[in-house]
């Protein structure tokens, strides 16, 4: 008979704790046996523990700074963002026209930044060295007169090499690099956006450059645009120079000398240096002008162009001049 009343006594309080309309904590069980009320007693005191913690849950998270809950929540993410742009790859903007037609103005690159070595963040200390730079590729890097800014150019010579440029053709350690004049017909849209319009600094002119003048002008540069296949190295890639009539000389501080198609000049590139020049000859403020580039100051092998974009921030970026970078 207890066993039948225990049995009785028990199905009706799980009965009771299966009603959807009545809380556990209103039940009255002092009819039952010993076990349930031993159970129901338990599940208070839990029941008791577990809205304490999701109290001092709350009440912790209402009393943190929203700069610790975003750090808490966003954290991992910032960091693996962090470690793959300081050590695998980093995307870069082309803001000039000093590597046409190998990259164009609006261009987007990923730049692999392992190829030479990797460095710490901040202090760029090479930690663990994994290659060097060959001729002929393309870089970014830290410009050496000012380390904030990053440069994009191609490498001609590398640490040892004596650098050489006499009637139009460059040459390392006195072997010419082989270049062929080539018919290369520009991407229209592409040449277009060679030069940035540019809002003017006197309040009575509203451009010093303005958008059709850039366009009229890439057009007119495009039509005295003369393009050479060179090979260095590993690499073949299109060099570009324009009419002398298109040009005005400048004056190299580095080579002491004036640049221009009919100069001569001779660099030895110094250890742990480099030597980079523009694929746009003439349209290039590089090496001939402000010297070597720093083993330290290289940050890395552009690669692929993944994205372009025209300058503005209502133009849409396109991903149809995709390419490998040569």
């Amino acid at each position: 008979m207890k066993k039948e009343a225990y049995l009785t006594a028990l199905s009706e309080h799980n009965m009771l704790m299966n009603n959807s309309n009545q809380e556990l904590d209103t039940i009255a069980i002092d009819d039952a046996p010993i076990p349930v009320k031993q159970a129901e007693r338990e599940y208070r005191e839990a029941k008791r523990h577990a809205n304490i913690a999701t109290t001092k849950k709350y009440n912790t998270s209402s009393n943190e700074h929203f700069l610790i809950r975003w750090a808490h929540d966003y954290f991992p993410v910032l960091a693996v963002v962090l470690v793959v742009r300081s050590f695998i790859v980093e995307p870069f903007n082309i803001p000039s026209s000093s590597m046409v037609p190998t990259l164009y103005t609006g261009d987007f690159v990923a730049v692999n930044k392992y190829s030479y070595g990797i460095r710490l963040p901040l202090t760029y200390n090479k930690v663990i060295n994994t290659g060097n730079p060959e001729h002929g590729d393309v870089v970014v890097f830290r410009f050496p007169e000012d380390p904030k800014i990053y440069y994009i150019k191609r490498i001609i010579g590398l640490p040892g090499d004596e650098v050489s440029y006499s009637n139009g053709k460059l040459s390392i350690n006195g072997k010419q690099v082989p270049s062929e004049q080539v018919n290369f017909t520009a991407d229209k849209t592409l040449t277009e956006q060679v030069y940035t319009p540019v809002k003017g600094s006197d309040p009575s002119r509203q451009w010093d450059l303005s958008p059709n003048d850039a366009i009229a002008m890439a057009q007119n540069e495009e039509q005295g645009a003369h393009y050479f296949q060179e090979k260095l190295g590993e690499h073949t890639y299109l060099r570009r120079y324009l009419e002398p009539s298109l040009l005005s000389n400048e004056y190299s501080k580095f080579l002491n000398q004036t640049i221009s198609h009919d100069s001569s000049w001779s660099v030895k590139v110094p250890d742990n240096n480099y030597f980079v020049m523009g694929d746009n000859s003439d349209r290039s403020e590089d090496g001939r002008y402000w010297g070597f580039v720093p083993d330290e100051n290289l940050a890395g092998k552009a690669v692929y162009v993944w994205m372009h974009k025209k300058p503005g921030l209502s133009n849409i970026p396109t991903f149809s001049h995709n390419r490998s970078i040569d």
